[in-house]
């Protein structure tokens, strides 16, 4: 078995991708450099043309010869290995006819826990008001979810004045712990919107509230910085979703606080770089949350890699039944009162629909768009 050619997609704002091998075999798998996935359409048939003819099976092989060819770190590069790499799992798993979750080990749960994030129920509107945030609450603890994932931040939260702000995204904090009780986790991401010393002052002001994780309090530009807010912090630390190597986080695994490690399995390297990263995380006591919120492909990737792997925690979750994301695939995940139930069928247990797939054309977004009353850039 041989593989004969990559065919690509540019979906919503992720790559998807088919992997055919000469015996017509093929897998599926998606790339979330969400930012500039055109990009990654690019390097994908750039790398077609390195591992054409290798064998599927030699998973590690195929991605050491495409990341080390050039030894660039860039998350697009790595988002087309992870998109790739998803596809030749899946693979493997039909060649030998299990599921991915299998073959990386076996179940070590019966069931995954999904983290419901804000933005699931667009028919609740755009929040603007502690009120918005407590009724998405209430809408997640009805639906069987039993934990949740917000940026608790008001629309106009770059103008406003230091102590506004906090007392603001505090207000919005203890709404929704009054709305959900505290049989109810509450995972906060700060979205990257505060500078370190900001950061510091609002986690001291949740503190009582008993946030689940603190995630990505300040941009990820300096892991020196980062293990300086999570010295001086109360609140379990989240971060990685725009990391993208083993390497960047082994770092994150050595600072004060860290608790929880968000690789995306779309950006950092699909199955094969993922379960090293969740092994070296096992090896410090750190929990696995990973970052998502893209395709349902990846979705399901996730959950595969969740059911074997026993420091994986929650999986954040956008919820894909009633959306266009049910018309591009076979499935979605299958979910029962807040958990995915692990699949059965060989491989991913998931396959496309190309011809739904070109109905949702790629749209970037605007991106950080936030400004400062002067003008500047928030993180400038």
């Amino acid at each position: 078995m041989k593989i004969e050619k990559i065919e690509t997609w540019l979906v919503s704002k992720w790559l998807t991708v088919r992997v055919t091998c000469d015996d017509g075999t093929y897998g599926v798998g998606e790339g979330n450099f969400w930012s500039y996935a055109d990009a990654t359409e690019v390097i994908a048939h750039r790398i077609e043309d390195d591992i054409k003819g290798l064998d599927p099976r030699d998973v590690d092989r195929i991605w050491n010869t495409a990341y080390r060819k050039y030894s660039f770190r860039s998350p697009a590069i790595t988002a087309v290995l992870s998109a790739i790499d998803i596809a030749l799992w899946d693979i493997k798993g039909k060649r030998l006819g299990a599921p991915v979750w299998d073959l990386l080990g076996g179940k070590v749960r019966n069931k995954v826990r999904a983290m419901v994030m804000a933005g699931s129920y667009p028919e609740l509107g755009p929040f603007s008001t502690p009120e918005d945030f407590a009724k998405f609450a209430r809408k997640g603890k009805k639906d069987g979810y039993t934990s949740l994932k917000m940026t608790p931040f008001p629309p106009n939260w770059a103008q406003l004045a230091h102590g506004d702000l906090i007392r603001q995204n505090t207000v919005i904090v203890e709404a929704v712990r009054e709305e959900v009780g505290w049989d109810f986790d509450i995972g906060i991401e700060i979205h990257r919107n505060l500078h370190p010393g900001s950061s510091i002052v609002f986690a001291q002001q949740i503190e009582k509230f008993l946030p689940y994780f603190y995630e990505d309090p300040i941009a990820p530009d300096s892991v020196m910085s980062m293990g300086s807010v999570g010295d001086k912090i109360n609140l379990p630390l989240a971060a990685g979703e725009r990391n993208n190597t083993l390497w960047e986080f082994r770092e994150y695994c050595t600072l004060p606080g860290m608790s929880f490690l968000k690789p995306d399995i779309g950006l950092a390297g699909g199955f094969t770089h993922v379960k090293k990263i969740a092994a070296l995380a096992e090896g410090f006591h750190i929990k696995m949350a990973p970052h998502h919120f893209l395709g349902p492909i990846t979705t399901m990737a996730l959950v595969h890699i969740a059911t074997a792997t026993p420091n994986w925690d929650v999986n954040e979750f956008n919820v894909e039944t009633g959306t266009f994301k049910e018309d591009i695939v076979s499935a979605v995940t299958a979910m029962k009162d807040g958990y995915f139930i692990p699949p059965e069928a060989p491989g991913l247990g998931i396959d496309i629909n190309v011809e739904e797939m070109l109905k949702y054309p790629y749209e970037g977004g605007t991106g950080e768009s936030s400004r400062k009353p002067d003008g500047g850039l928030v993180l400038g």
